[in-house]
């Protein structure tokens, strides 16, 4: 059997066991929904949750093909159909203030390094705020879409895209895949297994005790931590060393003595 018909095979098969629904116990026993095209798994919970469709906490949507993934500011996340993990879990963290709304960034993205530092080595960082580096070469990314009332914190949407066995990224010369880095094919199912058993024990840790060191954790594995490096603010490029994050997310950078605080938007990393 040729490599072409064999990955055919395997995608076909993929495929078959995703429309089936079969895969239930992710996420403290909650569904797994897997669809076979969609324009984006973040847009499908919350159009379910507009029409007030009942969906529990850790519901999964997975997308074999996600046509209008989104990142960050707005950026598009395009991969090939059956090649990458898209998906979303659906939480509702009550139990944290709106002031707290980065503790779950620093949870998911702190999972996720979890999940994939056995697998390929030290190199795997969270580039601030939440995108997945391996070197100088982007993996994956998060979009955490919060659904906020006054101040009243009702759900969130957290949609999770991991590069696993595409070969090849059109016009993105940054991006990188599980199999680019191993030199083969991971099987998808067991890395989405292991990525939402990890987010549901980090999830546990901190309504139970806190963000403290699911914190430490995200800080040590920042892209950049304690390097000098350079950035652009406002269009002007400066060097500057990260040195973590603060209580609301925003990123702190040193400038020889002095220490300044930014937010999305506000700083760039130059490569």
């Amino acid at each position: 059997m040729s490599l072409k018909i064999l990955v055919l095979t395997i995608i076909n098969i993929f495929s078959a066991l995703l429309q089936s629904n079969t895969f239930s116990a992710f996420f403290s026993g909650q569904k797994l929904i897997t669809l076979n095209e969609i324009d984006s798994t973040n847009d499908y919970l919350k159009e379910r949750l507009s029409k007030s469709t009942p969906v529990k906490e850790g519901t999964v949507i997975m997308a074999v093909d996600q046509k209008k993934g989104r990142g960050q500011r707005g950026n598009s996340w395009v991969g090939e159909a059956g090649k990458n993990l898209t998906f979303s879990i659906l939480l509702n963290p009550s139990f944290l203030t709106v002031d707290e709304q980065f503790d779950l960034n620093i949870t998911i993205s702190s999972s996720i390094i979890q999940t994939l530092k056995p697998l390929l080595g030290d190199q795997v960082l969270v580039k601030w705020p939440n995108d997945i580096y391996v070197g100088d070469k982007k993996l994956g990314g998060i979009l955490i879409e919060n659904m906020i009332s006054g101040s009243e914190w009702k759900n969130s949407i957290v949609g999770i895209g991991i590069n696993v066995n595409q070969d090849y990224f059109e016009n993105l010369t940054q991006a990188c895949s599980i199999k680019q880095l191993l030199q083969e094919e991971y099987i998808l199912t067991d890395l989405l297994y292991e990525l939402c058993k990890r987010i549901d024990t980090n999830y546990t840790e901190l309504k139970t005790h806190g963000v403290s060191q699911l914190k430490a954790f995200y800080i040590r594995h920042l892209f950049g931590l304690n390097q000098v490096r350079e950035f652009s603010i406002d269009g002007i490029l400066v060097q500057g060393k990260i040195v973590g994050v603060d209580h609301a997310g925003q990123l702190l950078v040193t400038f020889g003595e002095y220490t300044a605080k930014f937010g999305f938007k506000e700083i760039g990393f130059i490569f």
